[in-house]
Parts: C-alpha cells; sequence; structure tokens
C-alpha cells in the first residue's frame, strides 16, 4: 500500500472518531454510519488515545512466531536430501 493511500486510511479513521466526538455523540450511530463494527472502533480509539496518529497506521497480521514451526536443521536436511535427489537427473 502506498504512502498516500496509508494517509488517507488515517485520515479515514481520524474522521470516523471525530465523528462521535463533534457530531453525533453516539458510538452505535457513528459505527453503522460508517459500516464499521463498535470493537473496531475502540480499537481505533485506543490506539489513538494511546499512540496518537500513529496507532491508527494499518498492523501486520503475521504472527510474531510460530511454535509449531519445523526446525532449522531439519528444514536445512530436506533441502539437502532433495537437492541430492535432483542432482542425479
Amino acid at each position: 500500500m502506498s504512502e498516500p493511500q496509508l494517509d488517507r486510511e488515517v485520515r479515514w479513521r481520524l474522521a470516523v472518531l471525530r465523528h462521535v466526538e463533534e457530531v453525533s455523540g453516539n458510538v452505535a450511530m457513528t459505527c453503522r454510519y460508517y459500516g464499521i463494527s463498535r470493537p473496531t472502533y475502540y480499537k481505533w480509539l485506543h490506539r489513538y488515545e494511546t499512540e496518537g496518529v500513529d496507532g491508527l497506521r494499518d498492523r501486520s497480521t503475521r504472527p510474531r512466531r510460530s511454535p509449531n514451526a519445523t526446525r532449522a536443521d531439519v528444514v536445512d536436511k530436506i533441502i539437502h536430501l532433495r537437492m541430492a535427489g535432483t542432482a542425479g537427473e
């Protein structure tokens, strides 16, 4: 996603937060109007309160670790065996 598009997304989320504060005063109505869920609104609000505008940027959903991943030494051995198997062809 390009930087201007990220900025547009942040501005839109900030507009949603401000709509509750300045226009409607009602979270449920604002969420229906913007087509988002209330948990999403409160997630954005919490991030905005703790991190400021940077908290409204998209975050990766990639896991930080993978406890069931195959160990590196096993992967290396598999690669070695596959390469050895294709060398004779």
